[in-house]
């Protein structure tokens, strides 16, 4: 049992590596801009805080150590997309940016490890730090929605790509059944919600794949989507 938690645990850093590598693309496009154009950095700002949490949720508890890894990889990788944020981004969305990042990323963060490390002991610490991060988590989790209702909408896959509604598919359902395996609830109902989420996406890319938009409600909700897309490619915290 033990061999196959951590092979399963394995595959799933290997998923979430991925996901949190999608929105490369965004930002070669934002580099090769030099702007980052109507895009936000909450998104962001929010996996960031998210990883960290995850990450400070797996050293504490024993065995979970595959779930530290793979969020202190989200970790490097989002102070990075924040970095090129700040460099590209206009005067009052780089302002924006640096505020929220040091309220969340800098404040709530150490607010929540400084609690947990001062006021609570043993399981009961554990508890606390895994259901606030299964509480960020199915908040992120549901921001695909907006993606989601853009493909109802406009009839058209475009804005929500088959490979990030499938690698959010595979991420969810792996962390889920590492959840099972090793009993722990606060992956499992985020995850759990997200593989849910995952299927949904893939039965609305099956639904809507061939059929053409119309060229007037598409122009009229381009720029809207563009941002919605972006979002959902970056719920993809363990």
């Amino acid at each position: 049992m033990e061999s196959l938690i951590f092979y399963i645990g394995v595959i799933g850093n290997v998923i979430s590596v991925l996901m949190f590598l999608s929105p490369v693309g965004t930002f070669w496009r934002i580099i090769k801009h030099r702007s980052t154009e109507d895009f936000e950095s909450l998104p962001y700002v929010c996996t960031l805080l998210n990883s960290s949490l995850w990450t400070y949720y797996g050293i504490i508890k024993p065995g979970a150590y595959l779930v530290a890894t793979v969020n202190g990889f989200g970790i490097v990788v989002e102070i990075i997309y924040l970095s090129l944020f700040l460099i590209y981004a206009p005067v009052k969305m780089r302002n924006k940016t640096a505020i929220l990042a040091g309220i969340l990323d800098v404040g709530v963060l150490a607010a929540a490890i400084l609690a947990a490390r001062l006021a609570l002991h043993g399981e009961v610490r554990i508890d606390a730090i895994g259901f606030i991060c299964a509480g960020l988590n199915i908040i992120m989790y549901g921001s695909p929605l907006a993606a989601m209702k853009t493909v109802v909408t406009t009839k058209s896959v475009e804005y929500m790509p088959f490979f990030l509604s499938f690698f959010f598919f595979l991420n969810g359902g792996i962390w889920t059944f590492y959840a099972i395996l090793t009993r722990d609830y606060f992956l499992g109902v985020p995850n759990g919600a997200g593989f849910l989420l995952g299927i949904a996406q893939l039965v609305l890319y099956a639904i809507y794949m061939n059929v053409k938009p119309s060229i007037n409600v598409s122009n009229r909700l381009e720029e809207g989507c563009e941002q919605e897309s972006l979002i959902s490619s970056l719920n993809y915290s363990n």
